[in-house]
């Protein structure tokens, strides 16, 4: 069985979810308090949407943090809440990643394709309807803009028509949906898609948006899902480095292999912009280097010696780490700013998920960002288990609690799964 792991560039994440609002009781003891989660829409990405293990499926979709989010609102007055799910028959979408085997801690993925939903080789099949999970993998904020995009990105593609493909923006997609609340998690790509890539930069998906670009968008975003006075609840840009997927790999693990084999070996070298050197533990080598298989490969040992070093982008490198910390803390700060200038709720998933990187318990159970055992992070050491979306969808509703005195009921974390372990 083929051993890979999928690269993920699409990261992160905008987040709006939707609600209409039944007659109904709002059950005793419950209040929306000075919020109206009649029809709740959530804006994002891939966290948005429910993307994980390399890709975009059912069980994913169901359990993305706004679906768990608009049920519990149904005890507050929420509403119905619709997504652009998979068929059942289809169920696998884009397919994704199975871990089939763990043997010694060495993980053996393989990619599921059967039950795809593809209508051509590139093709998503269409959905059609209601859409109130607006979460589109791989959007950006710069990309949000941009029409041809909606062409190019066949998670967006699927939920828009033939005349719309290529000449509607994800911004225009959003509008006209008579919301009265929204979530709004996007931002995470616009870093994360050049820190998956080592930092370098190929296309419009591995760029790293300017900050004042950044800035003059994010504000019309809000503009625009507040323009009829609604709330919401925005969420803050993860620190790119606290995912499995940069601190999996690391080169003290890689050292020590290569001195079990060869007890010669000194040091891991790297390419970086400014020439070859020692890596260090401040250097994070991407997940999928584990699978490559290039370590320590030919004549000359891959990235065991200087006339070899592992290629740039494979690694973010301590230079690069400190920049797209930087740009990421100036994405929040303009985030937090626009937040409180509207008086909407901030659910604040940078400091959030560093406290799991580093490990904390939750309603019994310790999470942390380990790959596989961790619990909060799928198998593309990026996106989130359906415990870890659980996590997330209750730092909005405290948030959402604690700006507009409502009493929305947390989720019972318990309840959902971290990694799928296979079979014994």
């Amino acid at each position: 069985m083929k051993k890979y792991i999928l690269n993920s560039f699409f990261a992160a994440v905008l987040l709006f979810a939707a609600s209409c609002k039944p007659e109904i009781d709002t059950p005793a003891g419950t209040s929306a308090g000075q919020a109206n989660f009649g029809k709740y829409i959530s804006v994002g990405n891939s966290l948005t949407a429910g993307f994980a293990d390399g890709g975009l499926y059912l069980e994913g979709q169901k359990v993305a943090y706004p679906n768990l989010l608009a049920a519990q609102m149904a005890s507050v007055g929420g509403g119905t809440f619709t997504s652009p799910f998979f068929s059942d028959a289809q169920a696998n979408g884009s397919g994704y990643l199975n871990l089939s085997a763990l043997m010694n801690g060495s993980p053996t993925l393989s990619n599921v394709t059967t039950n795809l939903a593809y209508r051509d080789a590139t093709h998503l099949a269409k959905y059609s309807g209601e859409i109130q999970n607006l979460g589109i993998p791989g959007m950006r904020v710069d990309l949000a803009f941009a029409a041809p995009y909606s062409a190019a990105n066949m998670y967006m593609e699927r939920l828009i028509t033939d005349s719309q493909v290529g000449t509607t923006t994800y911004f225009q997609f959003i509008q006209g949906r008579n919301h009265t609340f929204f979530s709004l998690w996007l931002g995470n790509n616009d870093a994360l898609g050049w820190a998956t890539n080592g930092g370098v930069t190929t296309d419009a998906t591995n760029v790293l948006t300017d900050k004042a670009t950044f800035s003059m968008l994010f504000s019309n975003l809000v503009n625009a899902l507040t323009a009829g006075g609604q709330k919401g609840v925005v969420g803050t840009i993860p620190d790119v480095t606290a995912v499995p997927y940069f601190n999996t790999v690391t080169v003290p693990a890689l050292l020590a292999a290569a001195k079990a084999i060869n007890p010669a070996a000194v040091a891991v070298f790297i390419q970086t912009t400014t020439g070859v050197r020692a890596a260090t533990s401040e250097d994070l080598i991407r997940l999928p280097f584990q699978s490559a298989g290039l370590f320590g490969t030919g004549t000359i040992p891959y990235g065991l010696d200087p006339r070899n070093p592992i290629a740039n982008n494979w690694v973010l490198d301590k230079d690069e780490v400190i920049r797209v910390k930087d740009y990421v803390n100036s994405y929040n700060s303009t985030i937090k700013s626009l937040a409180n200038s509207k008086g909407l709720a901030i659910a604040d998933t940078y400091t959030y998920l560093n406290l799991v990187k580093a490990g904390v318990a939750i309603q019994g159970i310790n999470i942390n960002s380990s790959f596989i055992t961790g619990g909060a992070f799928s198998l593309d050491g990026v996106h989130l288990t359906p415990r870890g979306n659980a996590v997330i969808a209750n730092v909005f509703i405290d948030a959402i609690n604690g700006k507009y005195a409502s009493t929305i009921p947390t989720i019972d974390i318990t309840k959902y799964r971290g990694v799928k372990f296979p079979d014994k």
